[in-house]
């Protein structure tokens, strides 16, 4: 269970979600379904090493058929996710915006990947631990930065807001923000309070972008649970019930436009239907329809 001052690594824990996230990308990426370009992905799962995603990435994970574990779906489900936040960096860039953080990195490789215009700062912003990790493995594998990448070590749970500012970041200027799953392991207070200082940090004309579950408590639904049972069986031993924080997050949309936000959202259904997917028609994709993706722009 969460504790207010836990710590983990990319294989423990809060940790281990983003190395999950990085295996689903792998899959997206993979030869066999090549629905995003990630590069780096399956190289930064394995350098964690924790068995299962391994075997996700390597195929080596038995698929029973009707399951819900479906690779297609699983990669499917992921390219939504990550065309989503990569085509909202390159909208931004495109729009004049020559500066991007990117809060509660993981193992996102963008600062890598994506072709970012010239000049543009990337800040990524994670614990020390994960940082170090994503910086020294990328080192090793010969791969740079096709940005200006400046890495910000600290907890969110700490005063984030100055460190970034320490490492350089403008809050005079138009910045792109992105909070890709993150909002679950927030608290509600420190999700809002979270808000509060992006917007307190941004000049007008930027840009944010993050996704929400409205209602976690979709996590002790039998449906989710009976589904969890089945892959911990296969060594999926993540359990969302006990790492996210449990509260409605639906105010957000009114939250932000209070602030001056200019609020757009997708529900994921809606993102597979625009990338050409169809989304799956069972009772576990029910549980998750309304996970909703927003994009927002700062008009004061």
């Amino acid at each position: 269970m969460r504790t207010d001052r836990d710590r983990w690594d990319l294989a423990t824990s809060v940790g281990a979600t983003a190395t999950m996230v990085a295996a689903q990308r792998a899959l997206a990426a993979s030869r066999e379904f090549a629905l995003i370009d990630d590069p780096f992905a399956a190289p930064l799962v394995r350098a964690v090493g924790m068995d299962v995603y391994i075997r996700l990435v390597d195929g080596r994970i038995p698929v029973e058929e009707d399951s819900e574990l479906d690779p297609e779906r699983m990669a499917q489900g992921m390219a939504c996710r990550t065309r989503f936040y990569d085509q909202f960096f390159l909208d931004a860039g495109r729009s004049g915006i020559g500066q991007a953080v990117i809060l509660a990195c993981g193992l996102d490789a963008r600062a890598y990947r994506l072709p970012w215009l010239k000049g543009t700062v990337v800040y990524e912003v994670d614990m020390p631990e994960v940082i170090e990790f994503k910086t020294s493995t990328l080192s090793g594998l010969g791969a740079e930065p096709t940005a200006q990448r400046r890495t910000v070590a600290v907890d969110l749970r700490d005063d984030w807001a100055a460190a970034l500012q320490e490492a350089g970041f403008d809050s005079q200027i138009p910045s792109a923000w992105s909070a890709e799953g993150l909002l679950l392991y927030l608290p509600q207070d420190a999700q809002d309070a979270l808000f509060d200082n992006i917007t307190a940090l941004s000049a007008p004309s930027s840009r944010l972008a993050f996704e929400y579950v409205p209602d976690t408590a979709i996590f002790a639904d039998e449906r989710w649970r009976s589904h969890h049972d089945r892959m911990s069986e296969l060594g999926f031993d993540i359990d969302f019930n006990d790492l996210v924080y449990h509260c409605q997050r639906g105010h957000l949309i009114d939250h932000l436009s209070r602030q001056g936000w200019q609020p757009s959202s997708n529900t994921i259904s809606e993102l597979h239907q625009a990338n050409g997917f169809e989304y799956p028609d069972d009772e576990l994709a029910a549980v998750f329809a309304d996970i909703t993706y927003i994009s927002a722009v700062l008009g004061r």
